[in-house]
């Protein structure tokens, strides 16, 4: 059993890689950060699709959280002055806010600083 949680980032994604950096040198959350390509994500109790999708932060015990959810449950465990900002983006209204904040970066990450095509999430492709 893992006793650390999982961050699971788009490790493809050069944009998605910047920000996991920024976040592992100064926000120090304790926990294990690993792309979705080198996850063994079935165990980690997640998919490929959704690793493609939304940052994942997923507990020892295996519950899964994505996007602005992960964001915040990340901002808890990192502690010292994280945790306010954690706990305020865990509650409604500023979590829905969060959410439509999180959804129109991540749709557009390629376009954002840093960004490059291998950004662009992939949609899936629709009955021919």
């Amino acid at each position: 059993m893992r006793t650390r949680p999982v961050l699971i980032y788009d490790g493809d994604c050069a944009f998605c890689t910047r920000c996991v950096a920024f976040v592992e040198r100064r926000v120090r959350p304790r926990c294990d950060v690993t792309p979705a390509h080198l996850a063994d994500l079935a165990e980690l109790g997640t998919t490929q699709a959704r690793a493609e999708h939304e940052l994942l932060w997923v507990t020892p015990f295996g519950r899964v959280y994505g996007g602005v959810m992960a964001v915040a449950k990340l901002l808890l465990n990192a502690g010292r002055g994280w945790t306010p900002l954690g706990a305020l983006l865990s509650l409604p209204p500023l979590r829905w806010i969060g959410h439509g904040v999180y959804r129109l970066v991540a749709d557009n990450r390629q376009r954002m600083p840093g960004g490059t095509a291998a950004c662009a999430v992939r949609r899936p492709e629709g009955p021919s």
